[in-house]
């Protein structure tokens, strides 16, 4: 059993990178499909008491996933997650967004890059997620919405998902 389940987390601003590194009792398998199924993804993916509801998903290369991350008090904001390259049960690298309803990228908000990557261990799954920004401001914005936070408390549900 994995005695430490924070995420380890790097932030690099020269580099525009923040790293998450995070453990997770579940076979790789599980955790690759808890990652990658939009059922899934809507029982952890957003901070408690928000929700993650699935639009549309097609995840394979080309491909993407349209979801609102709904609050409490009912109001949400659409993202978009654009699936670039797909290495299955390994790897996988998006582009994220905060878009309209029907999928518009809203250029306001930074678009950020992802790599996420899964490691089978002894004692289970290693998750690492890359992420690069355009700007040192982009990723200073992104963390001023609170997003380190918000992604850590995603994280613990997917831990309680896993458990089930």
């Amino acid at each position: 059993m994995i005695a430490n389940k924070e995420p380890k987390v790097t932030k690099d601003l020269a580099n525009k990178k923040i790293t998450f590194v995070r453990e997770f009792d579940a076979p790789l398998e599980q955790v690759w499909h808890a990652w990658t199924e939009a059922s899934l993804l809507d029982l952890w993916w957003a901070p408690r008491p928000w929700k993650a509801i699935t639009k549309t998903m097609d995840f394979s290369e080309g491909g993407h996933w349209l979801y609102n991350m709904m609050g409490p008090d009912g109001t949400g904001q659409f993202c978009r997650v654009d699936f670039k390259k797909i290495v299955p049960y390994k790897s996988f690298a998006t582009v994220d967004s905060f878009c309209s309803e029907d999928g518009k990228v809203n250029e306001s908000f930074p678009q950020t890059d992802w790599n996420i990557e899964f490691i089978a261990t002894s004692e289970g799954t290693t998750v690492k997620i890359d992420l690069t920004f355009a700007s040192e401001a982009d990723l200073q914005k992104i963390l001023e919405m609170g997003f380190e936070q918000g992604f850590a408390m995603g994280l613990s549900n997917l831990d309680e998902l896993l458990a089930e």
